[in-house]
Parts: structure tokens; sequence; C-alpha cells
């Protein structure tokens, strides 16, 4: 029987010691929530990451000895458990990777070297796990958290600048539905030419298959195919052995790595064509962004109040949503969605609140 450490342990090592066996227990139990709906090497990372809680959790079960009963999680294990069993997006790895580098264990004598290594080590693996899954989600995510966010603030801004001019509510939410259309066909036009025009780039830079038909035609002395594959970055000793099949030179080769495949460079700007996506969706999706973000602002105006009580209701409700897009985004880059959220919030209501001073100024000139 292994000795006890510690045998007679102090009140305050028990419960902090409890704590960490039940953030151990839940984060063991979050790592299998998620793996339960991966496969393959995603899916034996995260039952390895859950071997090693368990390992943690016997440590100190082994500390506690009698002291050691079940006890709840910190709120944010229990949360993450809730949305691993719920949802198993990358939200739960980005959260989980910001909860593997707070551990206080570096800072406790209880915990063994290898605990604190082990923890170190996690944060870059759910980190590894986490950019994994943000580049999956990223791109038309991310469009759709940015689109709603210039919806939110630059329709806030105009209404409550307008709104403090002393006009009419009528007038208020005629602007603020002329601030949405403009914006969100502004956004769908912008969106609509950048997409069309990388595309278009991209055509113009796919390899043709012209060295197909001119080869048979071309001076066996000045092979201008070798220029041609020198162009696309190949070494000259691969530019020639390419340039002499296309030419029917010869058929085998003992150098496989220089044989004839199809064009890599052709492949990767086939592979960003399809990243791209089609211009008319790129336009749909942008549009329907803004506008569900610059809807906010103009709510309370659509249900009948006017004044400042519609100008305090748009600002709370564009706060929630401002804290929302904020948060989104800061787990989307692994920082703190708190943060995130308050430096969002801050923003808006800053850019608002100038056009209100604006407003009451130009509504002060003209009374």
């Amino acid at each position: 029987m292994t000795d006890n450490p510690h045998p007679s342990p102090t009140p305050a090592q028990i419960r902090r010691w409890r704590k960490y066996l039940a953030d151990e227990i839940a984060e063991g139990a979050i790592y299998r929530e998620l793996a339960a709906r991966r496969t393959g090497q995603e899916r034996q990372v995260l039952l390895g990451l859950a071997d090693a809680e368990a390992r943690h959790e016997a440590h100190w079960r082994e500390l506690l000895g009698a002291h050691a009963r079940d006890t709840r999680p910190s709120v944010q294990r229990m949360i993450l458990r809730l949305l691993a069993r719920n949802f198993g997006s990358v939200f739960v790895l980005a959260l989980a990777q910001r909860a593997e580098g707070d551990s206080p264990y570096a800072k406790d004598t209880d915990a063994t070297a290898q605990m604190v290594a082990d923890e170190q080590v996690h944060e870059e693996v759910v980190r590894a796990l986490a950019t994994a899954g943000r580049s999956r989600l990223a791109g038309n995510f991310r469009a759709a958290v940015f689109g709603a966010n210039d919806g939110l603030v630059s329709n806030f801004a105009l209404v409550l600048g307008i709104g403090a001019t002393g006009v009419a509510s009528s007038f208020v939410l005629f602007s603020g539905i002329a601030g949405l259309l403009a914006g969100a066909l502004s956004m769908a036009a912008g969106e609509f030419v950048s997409v069309r025009s990388q595309r278009e780039l991209l055509t113009a830079s796919r390899p043709t298959q012209v060295t197909l038909s001119a080869a048979p035609n071309l001076d066996l002395e000045a092979n201008e195919l070798v220029l041609v594959y020198k162009a696309r970055g190949m070494s000259d000793e691969a530019a020639e052995h390419r340039a002499a099949e296309r030419m029917g030179l010869f058929t085998c080769d003992c150098d496989p790595s220089l044989s004839l495949h199809p064009e890599v460079q052709g492949e990767e700007l086939e592979q960003e064509h399809e990243e791209l996506g089609s211009a008319g969706g790129a336009a749909i999706s942008s549009f329907l962004f803004f506008a569900s973000g610059a809807l906010v602002p103009i709510l309370p105006f659509i249900f009948g109040l006017s004044g400042l009580p519609a100008i305090l209701l748009a600002s709370a409700l564009v706060g929630v949503a401002l804290l929302f897009t904020g948060g989104v985004v800061g787990l989307l880059s692994g920082a703190s969605p708190l943060k995130r959220g308050l430096r969002q919030l801050a923003i808006g209501w800053g850019a608002a609140a100038v056009t209100y001073c604006l407003g009451l100024l130009f509504g002060a000139t003209a009374v």
C-alpha cells in the first residue's frame, strides 16, 4: 500500500484537492463526449487526453484518501461538458483550450511536475484540434459574424444620430430601413465583385493544355516547353524531363518524382476555386448577414416605440448582440470571449455615441 504523502491534510488542502478532482473528472468526461462525435486520429487524440485526465484524477484521489468524494466541478467545466454532450463543436475545443491554459498546477506544490507538463502539452494538443476546427468553420461563419456586426454598428450609429436630432420616430425608422438596405446592397455588391474578381484571377492563372497540342511541332534543339515548366516553378532537371515526356521522346523513366503527373499547380488553383464559392452565393450571404445585424437597432421603432425609450431599448438590444458577436470572434481566435465581447461593445457603443452627440448638436443648431 502506498504511503500517503499528506497524512493530515488541512481543510484548505481538502477543499482545493476536491475541486481539482471534480475538474479532472469533468475534463475527462468532456474529452470522451467529444471523442464520441469524432472518428479516426482525432478520436484517438481525444481519448488519449481523457486517459491523461484519469491519471490526474487518480493522483488527487490518492492524496485525499478517505476525504475523497465527488463534488461539483467549476461552472466553466460544467458548461463545457453540457456543450460537449449536446454540440461537440469547435467552440467547445476553444473553451477547453483556455481551460487547459489556465491550469493552476504550476503554482501548486501538491501537483507533480509531470502533471504540470501534461497540462502544458494538453493546451497545445487542444489548440491543434481547435485550429483544425476553426479552419473548417472560420470561412463562412466568420463572414456571417463580421457581416452581422457591421450591420449592427453602422445602422445603430445611424439610428442614434438621426434620433438625437429630435425628428419624428417615423423618420428615424425610415432612415434605419434605408441604412439597412443601402448597407446590405453595398456589402452584397462588394462581395460579388470581390469573389468574381478572385475567380477570374485564378482562372487566368490556371495552366492550359497548350503544351500537349504544341509539343509535336516544337524545335527539339530549342525546346520552349522547358521554359514553360521553369516558369511554373520546376527545377532545370524536372523541367527538361517533363518537356521530353511531353514531346514523346520517351515513356519510361527511373525517377518517379519527375514523371508526368497531373499539374499540381492546376489542382491547387481548382481547390482555391472551390473554397471561394460562387459570387452570387457570397453576395446573397453578405446581404442577409448585414441585414440581420442592421435590423436589430430599428426593432423598437418597428414596434411603435419612439424617443428616448426607443433609443435605450435599441442600445440594450445592440449591446447584447455585440457581446455575442464579439464573444464568438474571441472563441474563433482562441482569445477570451468576455474580453472580445466587451471590446466589441465598447467599439459599437463608442461609434454610436459619437453620432448621437453630433445629432444632438445639429438638432440644437436647427432649433
